[in-house]
């Protein structure tokens, strides 16, 4: 199966306007924003638990990514409620499960092999906030030569200039919208930049944005 997987090609998606598909394991749905493979595939989803529901245990070969956009995620290593960062190396294993259901956004298997770094960041906490361009605010949730992740937080009204990005970009857009040249992006909506491209971003009612720069690169 493949969606949006051409990696130097823009990609949007609407989140919203997807429909809910079933996974293998009962009460658990996914929204497919890329995927390049079968059950087993580098993929970035939407996944939606049932409350009550679980996934099989299961290893990261390549590792996975998520962030809580609703409700508590939980495993072996914790609760995980909205708003927390969750990073699990390759060859990490959990039993994943939700008492009250949870929505998260996740990327499985777009980790280095020897990335061996666990991250659990609440992106709804004050720690760690940084200052930014006029208008901006930054919390750094990870960083490595080809990939920096961040959570972004700007202000209403506020408008940057162009930006490079020669490793490529990627963001989820949380809570508000923002627009560039080619469009306008609303909470839910994916978009993926390649390498080299250039963004001028702006927002009138402000955003809470989940960022990745650097992955996207040829070189990476």
């Amino acid at each position: 199966m493949k969606i949006n997987a051409d990696l130097s090609a823009r990609a949007v998606v609407d989140s919203e306007t997807l429909d809910w598909v079933p996974s293998p394991m009962a009460g658990v749905e996914r929204r497919m924003l890329e995927r390049d493979g079968e059950e087993v595939a580098r993929a970035t989803s939407l996944v939606r638990y049932a409350p009550g529901s679980a996934f099989s245990a299961h290893t990261h070969d390549l590792g996975e990514e998520f962030l809580v956009l609703d409700g508590v995620f939980s495993d072996e290593s914790g609760d995980f409620a909205r708003g927390m960062y969750v990073r699990n190396p390759p060859g990490s294993a959990h039993v994943p499960s939700s008492a009250p259901g949870a929505v998260i956004l996740v990327k499985l298997r777009q980790m280095r092999p020897d990335d061996d770094t666990f991250v659990r960041i609440d992106t709804l906490g004050k720690a760690g906030w940084r200052p930014g361009r006029p208008g901006e605010r930054v919390l750094p949730l990870f960083e490595a030569p080809d990939e920096t992740v961040s959570m972004l937080h700007w202000e209403s009204g506020s408008a940057f200039d162009a930006q490079a990005f020669p490793g490529g970009a990627e963001f989820f857009v949380v809570d508000g919208d923002f627009s560039d040249e080619d469009g306008t992006y609303s909470a839910g909506a994916w978009l993926r930049l390649p390498a080299g491209s250039r963004q001028m971003a702006r927002t009138q009612t402000g955003a809470r944005i989940w960022c990745k720069t650097g992955h996207l690169s040829a070189t990476a």
